[in-house]
């Protein structure tokens, strides 16, 4: 890396920082099968874990929380659809962070559903109740691909949320996201990718 490139990388960084700029992250996880039959078979649990959210809470691996909730705000364990919240709570962290699930794809050989951040559904608060904005999304998906299943967390656009939107969070929502960039969300969404496409199950089964 040349002494031009590294410079516009830390300053693509310090802007990141304090929420002028955003991120792109892809963390993936696939199983192989031994023939696209036993592929096939495989797939609808897939998409079944995908759907449980309040599984996704004992399989993040860092011990972070996920509830569902309809659109009256009724908990629901699992199969989100457009207009569902879910609350996330992370560990050491107890402030509660929202997203909306926004589109919801099924399709023969692929299945995903997409959230933003949003404010509190439960108070009147406009704020956006999340570390990012509210123009990240997060993208959660398994696809079958021939032989192999392949799950997926797609962020785009992860701007962190410490303008004025933030109200009262700023600092704290700038301390959360570069947690996450540092390792932490790493973690949870690796965690959670080997969980959809089914590589914890082979591990139980091994």
């Amino acid at each position: 890396m040349g002494l031009d490139e590294l410079f516009d990388k830390l300053k693509h960084e310090a802007k990141a920082l304090v929420g002028e700029e955003s991120k792109n992250k892809l963390f993936k996880a696939e199983r192989e099968f031994e023939t696209a039959e036993e592929t096939k078979k495989h797939f609808p649990a897939a998409k079944e874990r995908l759907y449980a959210i309040n599984k996704w809470t004992e399989e993040s691996g860092i011990k972070a929380t996920f509830e569902l909730y309809n659109e009256q705000l009724k908990p629901v364990p699992a199969n989100p659809k457009v207009g569902y919240f879910m609350k996330i709570i992370l560990p050491g962290v107890a402030i509660e962070n929202w997203v909306e699930v926004t589109s919801l794809k099924e399709e023969e050989n692929l299945t995903e559903f997409t959230v933003h951040p949003c404010s509190n559904p439960t108070n009147d608060d406009d704020k956006t109740q999340h570390f990012f904005v509210k123009e990240t999304s997060s993208t959660f998906r398994v696809e079958l691909k021939e032989n192999k299943i392949w799950a997926a967390e797609i962020g785009k656009n992860e701007t962190i949320n410490n303008q004025e939107e933030a109200g009262y969070r700023s600092a704290v929502n700038t301390l959360i996201a570069e947690g996450g960039w540092a390792g932490v969300q790493k973690l949870l969404w690796q965690n959670l990718a080997d969980y959809w496409c089914g590589l914890k199950e082979a591990d139980k089964t091994s």
